[in-house]
Formats: C-alpha cells, sequence, structure tokens
C-alpha cells in the first residue's frame, strides 16, 4: 500500500515538473524577452499572427532606449555561458538567468556547500557582486544558493535550490524576504525594461493585431 502511494506522488511531482515545463516559452525571442514584459505584453504577443510577432519584436525594441538594448546585450552575453550547464540550448530560461536578465547582478550572493556557507558579499559603495565565470561551476558540490537585492531600505532575498543533475530551481526560504518580490520585479519591469512612451506603444501593438 506504502508502494502505491509512493508511486502516486512520484507520478504527481512528475507531472507537475512537466506541466512547468511545458509553460515555458518555446520560442528563443520570447523566452529571452517575457519575463521583461509586462501583463499587456505577454497578451499583446500571445495574440497575434506569426508575421505579427516578428513584427512585435522591432516595435518592442523601437520603444526603448539604446541604454536599456545594451543592457539586455550584456546581460545576455553574461548569461550564456554562466548557465549553460543548466540549458545548454537556452541558458536565458532558467531560474537564476531570468532573475539576473529581470534585476541585474545580486548585491550579494551566499551559497551553502557542503553545509559550510562561503558569502560573497559587496563591499560598501560598490555596485552589485563579479559572479565571475561560472561555467564549470561544480553544481553538485552545493545544495542552496540565495541571491539578494536591497529594494526601498529592505533586502530582497531569492534562494535556488539544486536539484539533480543539473538544475537550480527557485524556492521562497523566507516570508518577510519574499514579501517585497513582486515590488522589485515590477519596478525593474517599468524602470529598466518598460516603453519609452507608453501609450503609443500600446496603440502601435494594438496596430499589430491587422497583421496577416
Amino acid at each position: 500500500m506504502r508502494s502505491r502511494k509512493a508511486i502516486v506522488v512520484v507520478l504527481i511531482a512528475l507531472g507537475a515538473a512537466a506541466g512547468v515545463l511545458n509553460a515555458l516559452p518555446k520560442d528563443s525571442w520570447y523566452a529571452q524577452h517575457y519575463f521583461l514584459m509586462q501583463d499587456y505584453e505577454r497578451k499583446a504577443f500571445k495574440g497575434l499572427s506569426a508575421n505579427g510577432r516578428l513584427e512585435f519584436q522591432k516595435v518592442y525594441w523601437e520603444f526603448r532606449s539604446a541604454a536599456a538594448k545594451e543592457e539586455f546585450d550584456r546581460r545576455i552575453a553574461y548569461i550564456g555561458p554562466t548557465f549553460k550547464n543548466e540549458n545548454s540550448a537556452q541558458p536565458w530560461n532558467t531560474d537564476r538567468a531570468r532573475i539576473y536578465l529581470l534585476n541585474g547582478r545580486p548585491a550579494g550572493v551566499e551559497q551553502s556547500q557542503n553545509d559550510a556557507w562561503a558569502s560573497q558579499m559587496i563591499p560598501s559603495g560598490v555596485q552589485g557582486v563579479a559572479t565571475g565565470d561560472r561555467s564549470g561551476e561544480d553544481i553538485q558540490g552545493k545544495t542552496l544558493e540565495v541571491w539578494s537585492y536591497t529594494f526601498e531600505g529592505r533586502v530582497v532575498v531569492y534562494g535556488f535550490s539544486f536539484q539533480p543533475p543539473n538544475k537550480w530551481v527557485q524556492i521562497q526560504i523566507s516570508a518577510s524576504g519574499g514579501r517585497y518580490i513582486q515590488g522589485l520585479e515590477k519596478r525593474n519591469r517599468i524602470q529598466t525594461w518598460g516603453p519609452s512612451d507608453e501609450d503609443a506603444y500600446k496603440a502601435k501593438l494594438a496596430d499589430l493585431k491587422a497583421v496577416k
């Protein structure tokens, strides 16, 4: 009886994991951008024809500053070699990469390895932490990674748990630390990645519905 219950639990877990994987975008451009988009942009993109989606890609960056595009390219260039161990085809389509792409370098990184904590915290006055080239990281030796960001005078933390053979999955490690995650992400979607003229941008997206 216990073995049957165990099998059921395993099947449910596998089904949930499959559902998450199926929910992830398959289109490489969309996979790189959807986590930066606001809800109305995702809805607009999904309602377009194939040609309309190609036009969307052009319009998206037409309404962003050159500085935003340069920062996007810089983060993608970092993500490629850094997180390829988790997803060699689309390294940006992993939990850690999506957070890095949206929020940038964390203010601090803590790693649990063999039950001993190793911290990499930034000195006062320095922006971000250089995590280095982690393309050859020994992911088998680590079990938990915690990223911290500052938001409105508070520390916002993201937790990532290692799941064999090579995945790092985002987890909630504290209610108090995760309380302001939505606020941080919303701010970055608007301030860092939002369009320069939202009304004109929305009108342009509406026009794309006519593209066949």
